[in-house]
C-alpha cells in the first residue's frame, strides 16, 4: 500500500501543478481522495475489509427487500415507475433499455437514477440499514449500494468492480462524515442526506470508470445535490421524509457521476473550501480528517450492522437493558423505575415521549427502550403503528427518566447508562457504548446470512434469495449482475 500512497501523492502534485486556480503544492481534499480512488486496486484492499464490505452489501440487499413492502416505499416506487422505465443512456448513445433491478419487486426494471432512489428508500425504509461507529452521519449500505448496483447492471460491470466501488466510496464518505464531526444535525440537517451524495458519486464513478479528474468533478457536483432536514423529529407528521433522504442521496450520486462523465464540472474545493460542505453545513469540522490515514487506516472496518429496527442511539441501551433483565431474571412488571444517562444529542434529538407513528417511535430512545422492556426488539414485526398505542409501552416510555451524564468523562455519542430500580428495592445498573453488530462485536458470516434469509423470508422464492446471497458473498467471481433474476 505504501507504493500506492507514494504514487498518489505524486499524482496529486501533478494535478496541482496543472491547476491555474490553486497553489501548485496544495491539492484539495477532493483531488487527494479521488486520486486515491482512481489508483485503488482490489489487491490493495485487506481481506477483512473486503469481508466487511461484502457483509454490509448482503445485509443491505435483505433490508431493502424487507423495506419494499411498506406504504411509503410503495409511494416512491410508483413515482419512479412513472418516470424511470424508459430513456437513459448518454447524450451520444441515446436511449437505452432500463436494466436496473429493485429489491423485493418482481418484473420491474428502471433507469439507474430512479433505481438508486427506490432501492435507497427501501434500504432505509425501516431503520434497519448499516452505519458507522463512531457515528458520523453516514449510511454505507443505503447510499452506496443502490447507486453502484444500479449502474453496474446498466453497464454490465463485474462483481469485483462493484466491490472496489463500495470500499472506495466508504473510505471517502466516512472521512467526509468524520470531518463534519457529526455537527450538521445540530443545525437541523439530516446528515446522511448531506454526506450520501458524495459517497454515491464515488461509488457510481468507479463503476463508470471515471478518471481522477472526473471523480473530482463528480464530488463537486454532488455537493450541490445534498439535502435533508430534521423537521420531522419535531412535528406531528411527516417522518416518512427521513426514508426519502437516503434514496435521494443515491440518486444524486448517480446523477453527479453521469454528468461528470459527460464533461460537466464541479468545484474541486467542495469539501473544505470557502462555501463548501464543511463551512456551509457543519457547526464544527476538522478538515484534516478528510484525508487522514488514507490508504493505511481503513474506514470500512468501522461499518456496523443493526440488530434492531430503530435508530442506533437506542441500541446500546437496548442491549444493556436486555442483559440486565436476563442476568436478574426479571420482567417489565418488576421494574419500578428506569433511568437513562445519555449524551447531549440523544437528549436534544431522540427524546420523543408521544410518537405519532412508528416512524417517530423508531427515532425515540425512550420509546425503543420501553419496547425492549415488554417485547423482543430484534423482531421487526413488533414495530408497527399499533405499538405507539400500546398502553404498557407508552406508560414505560413516558416514565423513563433521561438526563445527561453527570461527570466530565468523554464518551461515544451513543453511550448510555441504564439504571433499573425494581419494586423489590434491588438496583441494577450498567453503562455501555457498544452493541451487537458494532465493529468490536461484528456479526459472523453465519449471522449475516441468517439475517439476510430472515429479511427475505417473505419473498416468493427462497431459491432466488440464495442466488443473490451467494453472488454477493463471492463478488470477485460474479461476472455481472444481469442474469441473477429478481430478488422478489
Amino acid at each position: 500500500m505504501n507504493n500506492l500512497v507514494q504514487d498518489m501523492v505524486q499524482a496529486e502534485y501533478n494535478i496541482a501543478m496543472s491547476s491555474t486556480s490553486r497553489p501548485a503544492s496544495i491539492p484539495t481534499a477532493s483531488q487527494t481522495l479521488c486520486e486515491f480512488v482512481h489508483r485503488l486496486e482490489i489487491e490493495d484492499i485487506p481481506t477483512d475489509v473486503i469481508e466487511r464490505a461484502k457483509h454490509c452489501m448482503v445485509d443491505t440487499l435483505g433490508v431493502s427487500a424487507f423495506g419494499a413492502q411498506f406504504p411509503w416505499s410503495q409511494a416512491v416506487l410508483r413515482f419512479a415507475k412513472a418516470y424511470g422505465q424508459s430513456g437513459g443512456g448518454s447524450a451520444q448513445e441515446g436511449q437505452t433499455q432500463a436494466r436496473s433491478q429493485l429489491m423485493g419487486v418482481a418484473h420491474t426494471r428502471l433507469q439507474a437514477p430512479q433505481a438508486a432512489l427506490v432501492n435507497g428508500a427501501f434500504a432505509h425504509a425501516f431503520e434497519m440499514d448499516s452505519l458507522r461507529k463512531p457515528g458520523a452521519g453516514v449510511h454505507p449500505g443505503a447510499t452506496l449500494l443502490p447507486a453502484a448496483l444500479a449502474l453496474a447492471q446498466e453497464v454490465g460491470a463485474s462483481g469485483e468492480t462493484l466491490l472496489k466501488a463500495f470500499v472506495a466510496a466508504t473510505e471517502v464518505m466516512f472521512r467526509i462524515g468524520a470531518a463534519s464531526m457529526h455537527s450538521s444535525e445540530k443545525l437541523g440537517f439530516h446528515a446522511p442526506g448531506l454526506t450520501g451524495p458524495y459517497g454515491a458519486a464515488i461509488a457510481s464513478g468507479v463503476v463508470l470508470g471515471l478518471n481522477a479528474q472526473e471523480l473530482t468533478h463528480a464530488l463537486g457536483i454532488a455537493g450541490s445535490l445534498s439535502g435533508g432536514l430534521l423537521a420531522f423529529t419535531k412535528s406531528k407528521q411527516g417522518a416518512e421524509v427521513k426514508r426519502l433522504h437516503l434514496g435521494r442521496a443515491g440518486e444524486s450520486g448517480v446523477m453527479a457521476a453521469l454528468l461528470a462523465k459527460e464533461g460537466f464540472e464541479g468545484p474541486e474545493t467542495i469539501l473544505e473550501g470557502r462555501f463548501g460542505f464543511l463551512t456551509s453545513f457543519c457547526a464544527q469540522s476538522d478538515a484534516a480528517l478528510l484525508t487522514h490515514g488514507l490508504g493505511e487506516v481503513w474506514e470500512t472496518r468501522k461499518i456496523c450492522i443493526k440488530a434492531y429496527p430503530c435508530h442506533v442511539t437506542a441500541h446500546p441501551a437496548i442491549d444493556t437493558l436486555s442483559e440486565l433483565m436476563r442476568l436478574g431474571n426479571f420482567t417489565a412488571q418488576d421494574i419500578a423505575h428506569c433511568q437513562l444517562e445519555v449524551g447531549e444529542k440523544i437528549l436534544s434529538h431522540h427524546d420523543i415521549r408521544s410518537p405519532q407513528d412508528i416512524k417517530q417511535g423508531q427515532y425515540s430512545v425512550p420509546f425503543c427502550v420501553a419496547v425492549a422492556m415488554h417485547k423482543d426488539p430484534s423482531d421487526a414485526s413488533v414495530f408497527n403503528d399499533d405499538l405507539v398505542k400500546d398502553p404498557k409501552v407508552l406508560g414505560s416510555c413516558q416514565s423513563i427518566s433521561m438526563m445527561a451524564f453527570g461527570d466530565a468523562v468523554k464518551r461515544n455519542a451513543w453511550a448510555s447508562r441504564v439504571t433499573l430500580t425494581l419494586h423489590s428495592g434491588a438496583v441494577w445498573s450498567k453503562e455501555a457504548d457498544t452493541f451487537w453488530g458494532a465493529p468490536e462485536r461484528a456479526l459472523s458470516q453465519a449471522q449475516v446470512e441468517n439475517r439476510f434469509l430472515k429479511n427475505t423470508a417473505h419473498l416468493n422464492s427462497a431459491a432466488q434469495a440464495q442466488v443473490w446471497l451467494q453472488a454477493f458473498l463471492n463478488l470477485e467471481k460474479t461476472p455481472n449482475f444481469l442474469n441473477l433474476g429478481d430478488l422478489a
